[in-house]
Formats: structure tokens, C-alpha cells, sequence
């Protein structure tokens, strides 16, 4: 309920500001609705959003699965940590905008090229979150495992990723929240679709009721992944946890 009145109130602020401001600077809601309205008629909307959702959701799994094993095995082994640390820290401080530059550069204007860009941006926030989860793994626990003679499917599904869910779960909302607005970037960059591209085109004709008709939607679609489904998850695997006063 509270959610819900403070988005009214950013409507309402949102209005107010409209009509002090020149419609052509920041129009009003009904007329971006009028053109979203317009946009969803002609489904150029809908394609748009399903391009950029799927970009999203290609980058973010790739960068989950790969961050996660890599963050695992980078925890476990001081060997592999090691020789591993020099290019993870690289890459944290490697500009987003540099790694799409050279994506597009070496790979050309694809969408590989823009998936591997977006994917190879999350990959080492997740790798550094996964580590910290395979380093704080309780050690007597894995001592139990080894004098049972767990097979290593039942360690990992019942011993190791009971541990780190709660890592999993804050590297998927940090990354999530990450992925997309890289994805909108490598759009407007190079690619012929999706939001990211309309967004850039509605920048060069300054139609700022067309930029926030392609923007409102996908950030209404995030918001609603973020609170129906990484919340939710973070909580259920996070339940165990002391709830504070």
C-alpha cells in the first residue's frame, strides 16, 4: 500500500512540475500516456520491449552462471585466487563504455557482440559477491559431508548452495538492476532495436514525450521483476536470518 502512494505521489509531483515547466520539456502524464498508447497500437512498443527483455535475460543468465562457478572456485582455491584476483580487478575498473566499444569493434554490430559486452560488465561484481559466500562456507559442515561420503551432486545441493543462496540472491538483485541499464547503453550505441535505440531516437528529434514512453514501461517491467521475484526469492532464502527490531 505504501509502495502504491508514494508512486501516486510521484505522479502527482510529476504533474505539478508539467505545468511549470514547457510541455515540450517535460509533458505531462496523459500525453506520455497518449503516446505510449499510440506506440502499443502500432506494437512498436511491444517488440521493443521483448528485444531489450531478451538481451537482459540472455546477458544477466550468462553472467550468473559464469560469475557464480568462477566465484565459487576462486573462494574454495587460494591458488586459483591468486592467479585470478589481477584480472577480476581489471575488469571492476574497466569503464562499462570501453567494454562495449571493443565488443562492437572486434565482434561488430551484433547482438553477440552487444550480449558478450553487458555480460562481461556484470561478470566480476558477481564473482566478487560469490567468492565472499565460498569463503564464509562453514567448514564443519563440509568436514560432516566428507565423513558421510556425500556424492558431490548431494554436497553441492544440500551442503554448498544452501550457504550461498543468500549471496546468489544479493548478486542477483545488483546484477539485475545493472544488466539493464547496460543493455539500454549497448542499444542506443549499436543496435537497430529495442529501448535503448528508441530512446537515443527520440534524444535526436528532443521528443521527450517519446523518450519517456519507451522508458516508463521497461522500468515498470524491472520494478515489477524486482518486487515479484528477486524480493521474494532474497526473502525465502533468507528466512533463516534474525529479523531485526
Amino acid at each position: 500500500m505504501l509502495r502504491l502512494l508514494s508512486l501516486l505521489l510521484l505522479i502527482a509531483l510529476w504533474q505539478a512540475a508539467s505545468m511549470v515547466a514547457a510541455s515540450r520539456l517535460l509533458p505531462p502524464p496523459l500525453a506520455v500516456l497518449a503516446v505510449i498508447g499510440r506506440e502499443a497500437h502500432s506494437h512498436a512498443l511491444y517488440f521493443n520491449l521483448a528485444t531489450t527483455l531478451a538481451r537482459v535475460a540472455v546477458a544477466f543468465t550468462l553472467a550468473m552462471l559464469l560469475g557464480t562457478i568462477f566465484g565459487i572456485w576462486m573462494g574454495r582455491s587460494a591458488t586459483f585466487n591468486r592467479l585470478g584476483d589481477p584480472w577480476l580487478v581489471i575488469l571492476l575498473n574497466l569503464p562499462a563504455l570501453v567494454i562495449i566499444v571493443l565488443a562492437y569493434v572486434w565482434l561488430g554490430l551484433t547482438d553477440v557482440a552487444a550480449v558478450l559486452a553487458v555480460a562481461l560488465n556484470k561478470f566480476p561484481n558477481t564473482v566478487v559477491t560469490i567468492r565472499e559466500g565460498a569463503r564464509a562456507l562453514d567448514p564443519g559442515l563440509e568436514e560432516m559431508a566428507t565423513v558421510f561420503a556425500m556424492p558431490w551432486q548431494t554436497r553441492v545441493k544440500h551442503v554448498m548452495l544452501p550457504q550461498l543462496a543468500p549471496y546468489i540472491a544479493a548478486a542477483t538483485r545488483a546484477g539485475l538492476s545493472l544488466v539493464w541499464k547496460i543493455v539500454l547503453v549497448v542499444e542506443l550505441m549499436g543496435r537497430s532495436n529495442g529501448v535503448g535505440f528508441e530512446i537515443g531516437s527520440a534524444f535526436q528529434l528532443f521528443d521527450v514525450a517519446l523518450l519517456l514512453a519507451y522508458a516508463l514501461p521497461f522500468v515498470g517491467i524491472m520494478l515489477a521483476i524486482e518486487t515479484f521475484l528477486v524480493q521474494p526469492f532474497e526473502r525465502h532464502v533468507s528466512r533463516w536470518r534474525p529479523k531485526a527490531a
